[in-house]
């Protein structure tokens, strides 16, 4: 890329296409490899971006923005058991896709990150709290589930992506018994009394 054409969102592309392609991607960029990319020093980097974590925030942001359009899309309004399976199917598969972007997205928002991060992670949550209302989860557990539902497909995306799986059975079946287990782990608290709730 010439020198001249370089801006804010050329040099975040060229973070994003760093990045995205391996899990070890986030850890690795720096300003260092990108500036090779764009054919500049290091330092002419400042021009546009302020600092490494900068550029980090602004790849986070992108990788939470696209994983949201995917769950978005997969989704389709549809909520309940087939929204659940939608949204895990679409997660698994932009983590196979864009591993690097997959590994991205999951930032602690709110902790350190922009304004523009915070409502982009807050809109893929919301996605899933959306989609568990049809379970009818009692006030005081639906965080509890959201945060269940997104650990387990987490952590079954991330152990295949890691080798975690070395038994010959099919992965894809074992994710549709994860989710099995999800469905009826939210369908037996519907009807759940929780203290307080209203």
């Amino acid at each position: 890329m010439p020198r001249a054409g370089l801006s804010r969102d050329a040099v975040v592309a060229l973070a994003v296409d760093l990045v995205a392609g391996s899990w070890a991607g986030p850890a690795e960029l720096s300003l260092a490899a990108v500036a090779a990319r764009a054919g500049v020093t290091t330092p002419g980097l400042y021009k546009h971006v302020g600092s490494l974590a900068d550029l980090r925030a602004e790849v986070a942001l992108v990788a939470v923005r696209e994983l949201t359009s995917a769950c978005t899309v997969a989704a389709g309004g549809r909520a309940g058991e087939d929204g659940l399976r939608a949204l895990a199917h679409a997660v698994r598969a932009f983590a196979a896709e864009r591993p690097g972007l997959y590994a991205a997205a999951q930032v602690d928002a709110a902790g350190g990150g922009t304004p523009e991060l915070a409502a982009a992670a807050s809109e893929l949550v919301g996605l899933f709290t959306g989609v568990l209302e049809d379970f009818a989860l009692p006030r005081g557990l639906r965080v509890d589930a959201v945060r269940t539902v997104r650990a387990a497909v987490h952590g079954f995306v991330v152990l295949q992506a890691q080798g975690g799986f070395r038994l010959p059975d099919d992965p894809d079946r074992s994710v549709e018994t994860l989710l099995d287990v999800l469905v009826a782990g939210l369908r037996s608290l519907g009807g759940r009394a929780v203290p307080g709730d209203r």
